[in-house]
């Protein structure tokens, strides 16, 4: 663990949340905000196998920032396969390895809710995730659907409200935008 970390002393549990636009992106913008104060960050990303921007852009702080995929596409739409129940469970194996490592000050499981939603993780998992974080790591968790049973565990849960959406104007996901 880093120097700033044991000047952080104390991690929190974020949860965000809900149907809205920009739970992605608020974890990422507080990646950004600890690599810019010299912290570590993992990113782990389930349901997500594409390539975002946010994959090239991150490249820049490889050094700090480390972001992992678990999965070959989003499947919200669809049933996940075989392979990305495999994947998924590589991934959950991997992140369990981050939080017992001791590396990384910021670990953010980025769609843990749809993971959750699809069975591809359990809510015991889950909980005992947040249970076993060490006190100085900060734990994002971000994706609809997250289960309000996890709300007591965290300190911060966000919920993103859709009041209005251009896709629902036929306006298609935006190379640099949505992704």
């Amino acid at each position: 663990m880093n120097t700033i970390a044991r000047v952080m002393k104390q991690g929190l549990v974020q949860i965000y949340t809900g149907d809205g636009k920009g739970k992605t992106t608020a974890a990422l913008g507080l990646a950004l905000r600890a690599a810019g104060r010299g912290l570590k960050v993992f990113i782990a990303q389930f349901a997500k196998g594409m390539f975002y921007g946010e994959l090239e852009a991150l490249k820049r702080f490889e050094s700090q920032i480390t972001l992992h995929q678990y999965g070959r596409k989003c499947f919200i739409h669809d049933e996940p396969t075989e392979e990305d129940v495999r994947l998924a469970r590589e991934g959950w194996r991997e992140i369990q390895e981050i939080m017992d490592g001791g590396e990384y000050d910021l670990l953010i499981v980025d769609e843990i809710g749809i993971a959750l939603h699809y069975r591809l993780v359990t809510l015991e998992e889950v909980r005992e995730l947040i249970r076993r974080k060490p006190e100085t790591v900060e734990l994002v968790l971000t994706g609809r659907k997250i289960p309000e049973e996890l709300y007591p565990q965290a300190d911060l849960v966000t919920e993103m409200l859709e009041i209005k959406h251009y896709y629902n104007a036929g306006v298609q996901a935006r190379k640099g935008i949505e992704f």
